[in-house]
């Protein structure tokens, strides 16, 4: 997907964890902002988080580690007119993941498709046009997948953005809590409440300009937004169907290097 493999700049957030090369592992902090239960019967949007909800969501990355995984939706409008969604599955506990790439043009260019496979340290490239016969004429004629190191803040020109998408998403679990008391200060609010993919949630507002909303019936978070590339646009991610997943990245016969095959990633944008 060459479109959306441009640098950028990824927003210091809350609190850093360690998952080696991964780019995004401050996003996760923001996270645990605000919650449901025990709040208020009225509210008005902008409100404090209280003791009840800071709790909660302490324990918000935790849950989805505990719950094993989820299903999601990643999106980015990173350009006029164009969009690249993530829609696949992740797997919490083991730290990977595989989704469909979709990049859509507003002017009436074909659609960009391919598959991802993930880890914090790696990214599987498939289904691109002319990669399987590319790789034919190699000394890997098995190839189906071209593997490359996931870029980070400290590569040369940055991270890429289906990367920064892709570390988000890995980085929404924790195997343990936050604090509770870290999320009673000015910068997380209660923002009302609405309803995402027919589940009724609360929204919080959490420094940098980010939001999280939380399910009402669990406490399970539904969706993170944050804004990208110094705000030029939002990253929204929206997760579903909470619990266990199983994800088998490609055998090594059915991948090839992409260090070792540069001008045939390079062409086809892998």
């Amino acid at each position: 997907m060459s479109s959306p493999d441009h640098a950028v700049r990824v927003p210091t957030l809350h609190r850093m964890r360690s998952r080696g090369s991964l780019v995004v592992l401050g996003l996760v902090g923001a996270l645990v902002t605000g919650c449901t239960a025990g709040a208020a019967p009225t509210r008005t949007p902008g409100d404090a988080v209280t003791q009840a909800e800071a709790e909660i969501l302490a324990r918000l990355l935790e849950r989805n580690h505990e719950e094993g995984g989820a299903d999601f939706v990643v999106t980015a409008p990173y350009r006029e007119g164009v969009v690249l969604t993530l829609t696949g599955e992740v797997d919490f506990r083991d730290d990977v993941g595989r989704a469909q790439a979709v990049t859509t043009f507003g002017d009436g260019r074909e659609d960009d498709v391919r598959t991802l496979f993930f880890t914090p340290d790696t990214v599987w490239t498939g289904d691109v046009p002319g990669l399987r016969e590319a790789l034919a004429a190699t000394d890997e004629p098995d190839a189906e997948y071209m593997s490359r190191p996931m870029t980070t803040a400290d590569d040369v020109n940055g991270p890429l953005l289906t990367d920064v998408l892709l570390g988000i998403v890995l980085g929404l679990s924790a195997p343990s809590a936050d604090e509770a008391e870290s999320f009673l200060g000015a910068d997380y609010t209660w923002q009302g409440q609405r309803s995402i993919d027919s589940r009724l949630a609360s929204l919080f507002g959490i420094r940098g300009e980010r939001t999280v909303a939380v399910a009402a019936a669990d406490d399970l978070l539904l969706q993170f937004v944050t804004p990208l590339q110094d705000d030029a646009f939002d990253a929204t991610v929206t997760l579903s169907d909470h619990g266990p997943r199983s994800v088998e990245v490609p055998t090594d016969e059915e991948t090839a290097e992409a260090g070792d095959h540069l001008e045939i990633a390079a062409a086809l944008g892998v």
